[in-house]
């Protein structure tokens, strides 16, 4: 399976990149509700900074975000046919009391010692990869930005430069056009003595 299909199923949530638990079980090729039991039975395998419920407001969110990125066409996820009608259907069917579980990258990878299949191991991995190469991506996006503010530090401080350098020139250009304007003015001064003829 191909990284970018995993990458437009990581959502950020309270900060975090997660992973929504009806996907993860889609990618496993299990039903969610068996997905979540297997959870469930390892529990302490899952503190609250590996997963965690999602709000009534955020799951309007990422529903709404899903629902718009199908019809408008701009996921690259290629999506079954019935994908529109399987996330409004599990947003119709999720009251409050069944809002989905997210897992934290650290929550997906435990997930590989509580779903054992072959299929399971191997789906891990590329969701793991698919983690890193976010991380890539947003590391050289923060190496770009810093590097950005350097030069423009670097740029101030050579406009102070440049402005200290342009002053002290102009200054020369004046004391010279002053020079210039006093041998003129010497050169066309009224002179006193005897004139020769």
């Amino acid at each position: 399976m191909k990284i970018e299909v995993i990458q437009n199923k990581i959502y950020e949530v309270r900060g975090e990149k997660v992973m929504l638990d009806f996907d993860i079980a889609n990618l496993y090729e299990v039903e969610t509700r068996v997905f979540n039991q297997a959870v469930k039975r390892n529990i302490e395998s899952f503190p609250k900074d590996f997963m965690f419920r999602l709000t009534a407001s955020e799951w309007q969110e990422i529903s709404s975000s899903q629902i718009v990125m199908m019809e408008d066409g701009h996921s690259n996820t290629k999506l079954p046919a019935n994908s529109s009608q399987f996330v409004m259907s599990s947003r119709k069917h999720r009251g409050a009391k069944y809002l989905p579980y997210v897992f934290t990258e650290h929550g997906v990878t435990m997930i590989a010692s509580v779903m054992k299949s072959p299929k399971a191991r191997k789906m891990n991995i590329a969701i793991v990869r698919a983690f890193i190469a976010l991380k890539k991506l947003a590391h050289s996006g923060l190496s770009a930005i810093n590097l950005l503010k350097e030069l423009r530090n670097r740029l101030d401080e050579h406009d102070v430069q440049l402005k200290s350098i342009y002053d002290a020139l102009e200054n020369m250009l004046d004391e010279k056009e002053e020079e210039k304007l006093q041998k003129l003015k010497w050169e066309k001064r009224e002179r006193i003595g005897f004139k020769n003829k």
